[in-house]
C-alpha cells in the first residue's frame, strides 16, 4: 500500500484541467487490456497521468487503491511491450469544500513517463499495435 498524501490544493487544480493528450480521468480501471493502450499511447508521446477514482466530468469517485494499481500493474507488465513503468500517488480526501466527509475518498496518480521507446498492446489477433494520444483521444497510429 502506499501511503496516502493529504493535498486538497492539488486536487482541485487537478480537476481544473480538462482530459488532454496529457491527461486522463478514469472512474475505476475494469479492463487491463483496454487501459494498456492508454498507457502504451502516453509512454509512446510526451507521457502522460491517469487519474484513476475521478469520472469524465471531474467528479470524484474514490477507488480501491490496490485493485486499480493492480490492474494498471497488469496492463503496464502484460499487455505492453515492452513494459512500461509507472509511478503512483495516492491522495486521501477527508473534507471537501470545508465539509467533512462521510468516509474517506482516494485517487490514485499514475505516472508514465515516456523514454523514447514505442511501445505495443496485442490486438485480438495477437499482432503488436501500437498507440499515441490525440487530444484526450487513445488513437491506433
Amino acid at each position: 500500500m502506499i501511503l496516502p498524501k493529504k493535498d486538497n490544493d492539488f486536487v482541485k487544480e487537478l480537476l481544473k484541467k480538462k482530459e488532454s493528450e496529457v491527461l486522463d480521468f478514469k472512474h475505476s480501471i475494469t479492463d487491463s487490456q483496454k487501459i494498456a493502450k492508454t498507457i502504451a499511447a502516453f509512454a509512446n508521446a510526451k507521457g502522460g497521468i491517469l487519474a484513476v477514482g475521478i469520472d469524465d466530468k471531474g467528479k470524484i469517485t474514490g477507488i480501491d487503491e490496490e485493485e486499480e494499481r493492480f490492474m494498471l500493474d497488469q496492463a503496464a507488465k502484460k499487455w505492453c511491450t515492452p513494459p512500461v513503468d509507472i509511478s503512483y500517488d495516492l491522495y486521501e480526501i477527508d473534507y471537501w469544500d470545508e465539509q467533512k466527509l462521510e468516509e474517506e475518498l482516494y485517487i490514485l496518480i499514475a505516472t508514465v513517463n515516456s523514454k523514447g521507446m514505442k511501445h505495443s498492446v496485442p490486438n485480438a489477433n495477437g499482432e503488436p499495435i501500437f498507440y499515441t494520444r490525440v487530444f484526450d483521444r487513445t488513437v491506433p497510429v
